[in-house]
């Protein structure tokens, strides 16, 4: 318990760092930009990978879930202003489900304790972070919010967005981990290169 305390502490200290603030605001305006131009993996016309969830991913192993949840807070609001509205009205509840993630991603993938990460271990953190963020976020809370929205009964909704999870699970489990690890390669080289 206290981990997961001074793992708070940690990240709410990162809101005070410029640095934190200007790459945080880089993925912020990069997931915007990837969702608003349409980049995405698609599998069938069904299945489809948006690439948006790295950023997220990403703000949250460098900087934490409180950051994370800030994070996820400006990204959805600046997506839906900046060219969602063809969705429809504003909807809270979604914007719930992206600081969700950023809060998932962060419990999972933030630790600032570590200087290093085994590889198994960082196979296991992304398993473990995607699987609840497909489960909590994308399954509970969104097929939640389309009932409200759409007005479709949960029975219908389920299986299909169960399935399409599960389908999708592994394929963004490894685009996450091979994103994790460049960043993680980047972070060192940055690093090397302003101790010169």
């Amino acid at each position: 318990m206290s981990n997961l305390i001074s793992r708070f502490k940690s990240s709410a200290k990162n809101l005070k760092d410029i640095r934190c603030l200007s790459i945080t605001a880089m993925f912020v305006a990069l997931s915007t930009a990837v969702t608003l131009c349409g980049l995405t993996l698609r599998l069938t016309p069904e299945l489809r990978i948006d690439f948006g969830f790295i950023c997220s991913a990403a703000i949250s192993m460098m900087f934490g879930p409180v950051v994370g949840i800030i994070a996820g807070f400006c990204t959805d609001i600046l997506g839906y202003f900046a060219g969602n509205f063809s969705m429809g009205g504003y909807f809270p509840g979604y914007t719930l489900t992206a600081m969700c993630g950023g809060l998932i991603y962060g419990l999972w993938l933030y630790h600032p304790e570590k200087t290093s990460i085994s590889k198994k271990s960082l196979i296991a953190y992304v398993i473990g972070a995607k699987t609840c963020i497909n489960l909590i976020c994308n399954i509970g809370l969104n097929t939640f919010w389309l009932t409200i929205t759409a007005g479709k009964a949960m029975s219908l909704l389920l299986p299909v967005r169960i399935t399409k999870n599960i389908i999708l699970l592994p394929f963004e489990c490894i685009i996450l981990y091979f994103a994790i690890v460049f960043l993680v390669c980047f972070q060192k080289r940055a690093a090397h290169s302003l101790s010169k």
